[in-house]
């Protein structure tokens, strides 16, 4: 049965809220900068589609990220070690060329007096992600997060991620990945602690 619709249109059922013709404009002008028609058939509905894909992209400006670790639980059994979630996949946009960063993080707390839902670690990820971003604030700002809110005995972060502003411009340096780290609380003070931790991480 064939589809209704090519793959990069929109769905007659599905409503779309509307983008301002001022966005769509500020699109057409990059278009036609770039050096091609905005108005010829492949490129008509593009600014529509350009704009609600940012729209998508930089959800995270319109949620709080420490919403997600309100819920906590406290009957954890005495379990008083590290909690790790790792390789948690995430794209976001370098705020220098708007190009993606993609990578995954390793997220890591020695709880206190309660832990998290797990899921909640990834979308504190997430919501800090899908911002306009350099990879060190994105790392530093998770770390924060889940040390304020969650005020555990220590948190670890780290980050490893390729930058489309690398790998597909200027030097043009495909397949390099940048790592930044940020330690907190006893991962900070504690170097036998700080070495449990990026092992368990796998660095």
């Amino acid at each position: 049965m064939s589809s209704l619709v090519g793959p990069d249109e929109d769905s007659p059922f599905e409503k779309k809220p509307p983008v301002p013709e001022e966005v769509q404009d500020a699109i057409r002008t990059l278009i036609r900068w770039s050096g091609d028609d905005p108005e010829r058939e492949g490129l008509i509905d593009t600014p529509k589609r350009v704009a609600r894909a940012w729209k998508e992209y930089c959800q995270g400006y319109g949620e709080d990220p420490a919403i997600h670790l309100k819920r906590v639980f406290e009957e954890v059994g005495g379990y008083d070690e590290v909690v790790l979630l790792k390789d948690i996949p995430f794209q976001s946009h370098c705020e220098h060329h708007m190009a993606p960063i993609i990578g995954k993080a390793a997220i890591a707390y020695l709880p206190r007096n309660h832990v998290v839902g797990i899921s909640k670690l990834a979308r504190v990820l997430q919501g800090y992600a899908q911002r306009l971003q350099i990879q060190e604030r994105l790392t530093a700002e998770v770390a924060e997060c889940i040390w304020t809110h969650l005020k555990p005995h220590g948190v670890a972060v780290v980050i490893e991620a390729s930058h489309a502003c690398m790998s597909a411009r200027g030097v043009r340096t495909p397949g390099v990945s940048m790592i930044t780290s940020r330690m907190m609380g006893t991962f900070l003070e504690d170097e036998r602690s700080r070495k449990e931790v990026l092992s368990l991480m796998g660095y």
